[in-house]
C-alpha cells in the first residue's frame, strides 16, 4: 500500500504544557515544552485523503531533520490557522531533541500580547475567578515522510483486528509543531478522522475556496451538496479507504466550511 507523504498533520491530545523559571507548571509560565509525537504507538489514520491504515514513528525518525533544518523550523499556535494569533510564531526553540518517549522540545514564548492574552490562558487553563486548570490545548506537527515501511498483514492481531496496512514511519521531515485547539489524537478512537483532512478543508477555506471544500467533502461522504455551489470536483477516496465509515466526520467538516 502507499499513502501520501508530503504535508501530513499530526497531533496528540496531550503533549503540550507551561512551566516557569522554577520548574515548576504556574500561571506565570514563560516556557511551552513537552512531546509532539510518541515513538512505537499504533494509532489509526482513518482519511479521506490518506486511506486508512495503522501507523507509528519510530525512533530516530526525527533526529536528521533536528539537525539538518531546525533553524528552518517554527512553532505556531493551531498551525498559525488560529483567528486571534495567526501565523504568527509563539517562541523560540532552546531545545529540541529526541529521547525515549519522542521528539522533544522546549520554547521560550516571545513577550507579546497574543501569548499574553491568548495562548498562556489557554495552556494553563486559567479561569476568570484566577484558578488554573491545566492546559487546554493538545500538540500537533506538520511534516513529510521521507522513509516508510510498510506492512500488510495476514492474520488479525489484538493491536491490528481489523488487519489494516501498517505504516511505519522511518524518517521524516518537519515543518512546524506547536499546540493546536484540536485535541485530535489519532488514538484517541478507532473511527478518528485524520488531521490532515480538517487542514486540508481550512487551507482551502483560507485561500477563498470554502465552497470547494464543503463540495469535496461532501462529495466523499456521498450527502447531497445542499448550499455549496459551483462545478462539482468529485475526488475518490484513497485506495483501500471505506469512505463509508467516516461519513459523519465528513458531513460535519463540509458543512462547517460551507459557511464560511
Amino acid at each position: 500500500m502507499s499513502a501520501p507523504v508530503d504535508d501530513l498533520f499530526r497531533g496528540l491530545l496531550a503533549g503540550v504544557d507551561l512551566r516557569s523559571a522554577d520548574d515548576t507548571t504556574s500561571a506565570d509560565a514563560t516556557t511551552i515544552f513537552g512531546h509532539f509525537s510518541v515513538f512505537d504507538t499504533w494509532y489509526e489514520i482513518d482519511s479521506y485523503l490518506e486511506g486508512r491504515f495503522l501507523e507509528r514513528t519510530a525512533k530516530g525518525a526525527f533526529k536528521k531533520t533536528i539537525k539538518e533544518n531546525r533553524d528552518s523550523l517554527i512553532v505556531q499556535l493551531d498551525h498559525g490557522y488560529d483567528a486571534t494569533v495567526g501565523d504568527l510564531p509563539l517562541g523560540a526553540i532552546e531545545v529540541l531533541r529526541e529521547d525515549d518517549i519522542g521528539p522533544y522540545y522546549e520554547v521560550a514564548a516571545y513577550d507579546t500580547d497574543y501569548n499574553r492574552d491568548r495562548v498562556m490562558p489557554l495552556l494553563t487553563g486559567r479561569t476568570l475567578d484566577g484558578r488554573t486548570l491545566g492546559s487546554a490545548l493538545g500538540s500537533s506537527f506538520r511534516f513529510r515522510v521521507t522513509k516508510e515501511d510498510w506492512v500488510e498483514p495476514r492474520s488479525a492481531t489484538p493491536s491490528n483486528p481489523d488487519k489494516l496496512p501498517e505504516r511505519t514511519i522511518r524518517e521524516v521531515r518537519l515543518y512546524e509543531f506547536g499546540p493546536t485547539v484540536f485535541p485530535a489524537n489519532p488514538a484517541a478512537t478507532a473511527s478518528a478522522r485524520s488531521l490532515t483532512d480538517h487542514y486540508f478543508a481550512r487551507r482551502l477555506a483560507r485561500t477563498g475556496q470554502a465552497e470547494r471544500a464543503a463540495r469535496d467533502l461532501l462529495t466523499i461522504s456521498g450527502l447531497p451538496a445542499g448550499h455549496a455551489t459551483g462545478t462539482p470536483n468529485p475526488t475518490e477516496p484513497a485506495s483501500g479507504h471505506s469512505a463509508v465509515s467516516n461519513q459523519p466526520a465528513l458531513a460535519r467538516l463540509a458543512l462547517e466550511f460551507a459557511d464560511l
